[in-house]
């Protein structure tokens, strides 16, 4: 039974949630860092801040879980670590989860755990660790009523470069988002389309299982709303964004604009004059 856990992600008042993605720390990659080189301070921005849920790793987690008082965010824990973002990329590339993840999930109170469910070009290998590491995971999650967020990312090769980059090809993610919700996720975090008139279409595949937006790099306010906007309606049931807020200015106000966003139906003009002077 994960329905309690996921009471606590997901707004009463709205049924949809924001989660703020922290764990970049744990895939190996420098340019990752930027705005979050001191956790500390970023974990406790962000409670200021008051998203629904903060995405954290095993090492970092307890920055949250140890701060006192009921309102604090709720805990979304990674659970794997991937190679496959580095450029040029590691050989060989790899996907590995924490074999007592659920456990750990349930002794620091999370609300969910992440798992990655990739699609690389040329390397099927790794999409295999992926789905033997969701399958493993599932089993646990059931048993401690976890519940499981499958994150399906659609790779492709970055031109002129030995690294990936998301790939936004609806046709893609509609079958990766498919087969996260055939493997049995209880939420599904997937990439916007590049059309994002199509998301709609990513929404079906997932059927009765809620999804949540994610982020990728980083994008101008505007746009970023309008997208968020413009998900919502064609019926995700919220965000999971990270370096469009770790790496904003304001990292506050860029959060309190989302959520209106998210909870309010805010439009994006009203949510843009909460962010900090120059809006």
């Amino acid at each position: 039974m994960t329905k309690p856990r996921l009471n606590r992600l997901f707004h009463a008042r709205s049924g949809r949630a924001f989660d703020v993605a922290v764990d970049h720390g744990a895939f190996h990659e420098h340019s990752f860092l930027s705005g979050i080189e001191d956790m500390q301070a970023t974990v406790r921005t962000l409670v200021d801040a008051g998203p629904d849920a903060i995405q954290l790793t095993l090492g970092q987690a307890p920055l949250l879980q140890s701060i006192p008082g009921k309102q604090k965010p709720g805990l979304v824990l990674r659970t794997d670590i991937a190679n496959v973002y580095n450029d040029p990329l590691e050989s060989p590339l790899h996907s590995i989860h924490v074999p007592d993840a659920i456990e750990v999930a349930v002794r620091l109170d999370a609300v969910a755990v992440c798992v990655n469910l990739l699609d690389l070009p040329g390397h099927p290998e790794v999409r295999e660790q992926c789905i033997r590491s969701i399958l493993a995971l599932r089993t646990d999650a059931e048993r401690f009523g976890m519940p499981l967020m499958i994150e399906p990312l659609v790779m492709q090769t970055k031109p002129g470069s030995g690294g990936y980059a998301v790939d936004g090809d609806t046709s893609r993610i509609v079958t990766l988002v498919r087969q996260a919700r055939e493997l049995g996720a209880d939420l599904i975090k997937a990439d916007p389309t590049d059309d994002i008139a199509d998301y709609h279409l990513v929404v079906q595949a997932a059927g009765d299982t809620p999804v949540l937006v994610r982020g990728g790099g980083r994008v101008d306010d505007r746009v970023l709303l309008e997208r968020t906007v413009e998900v919502l309606r064609q019926g995700a049931r919220g965000i999971v964004y990270g370096r469009n807020v770790i790496q904003h200015r304001d990292p506050a106000g860029i959060t309190a604009a989302l959520m209106a966003v998210v909870h309010e139906d805010a439009s994006v003009d009203d949510a843009l004059g909460l962010i900090g002077a120059g809006r």
